[in-house]
């Protein structure tokens, strides 16, 4: 493994680590690894196998990229003209979760009056939070029709087909936050 590879590892566990206020000792026996495998991680000698760094990501709860990713600054900022955004019509949706895409997907649905969005069925598995901020959201999935005011949420599979309404005669806004299935 590359020295910059091994480094960037070491200093990636080990912040994970730190971050949830675990010892070496317990996350090494949460991902059923021996303490000194742990520490070589830490320290940069290790080359681990693929099946160690799976062991390791899952006892940390990430994606394996983010363990040889480069490593993040503790605080970002991102201008919303930098967000991704999508219109359909004269729905506008835009991400509240910039870079790559991960298991979440968190989102800002604007609906004017009397619009319609049909949403693509996620994978299996898939639940979706939908939290109306103003106006009135009406969510249809599969059969059932839920109509949304202002504070309240709804919780529904998202691996059905569903779409929002606004029946209202002014723009409604929500917060779509998806949870898509682990697939490993």
């Amino acid at each position: 493994m590359s020295d910059d590879l091994a480094a960037r590892l070491a200093h990636n566990v080990k912040e994970l680590r730190q971050a949830r206020g675990l010892t070496q000792a317990r996350v090494s026996e949460l991902a059923a690894l021996p303490r000194a495998t742990w520490a070589n991680l830490e320290s940069g000698l290790a080359n681990p196998t693929l099946a160690v760094l799976h062991a390791v990501a899952r006892a940390l709860e990430v994606p394996l990229e983010e363990l040889i990713s480069t490593p993040r600054a503790d605080v970002e900022h991102f201008a919303a003209a930098t967000l991704p955004r999508r219109s359909r019509g004269r729905v506008q949706v835009r991400s509240l979760l910039p870079g790559p895409p991960t298991s979440t997907e968190l989102e800002r649905i604007e609906l004017p009056p009397k619009s319609r969005l049909a949403a693509v069925a996620h994978a299996p598995g898939t639940r979706e939070y939908l939290a109306c901020e103003s106006g009135s959201f009406e969510l249809v999935v599969a059969e059932q029709t839920l109509v949304l005011a202002a504070g309240d949420v709804a919780a529904f599979r998202a691996d059905r087909a569903h779409a929002y309404a606004n029946p209202g005669s002014r723009s409604a806004v929500a917060y779509s936050v998806v949870l898509l299935k682990p697939t490993a």
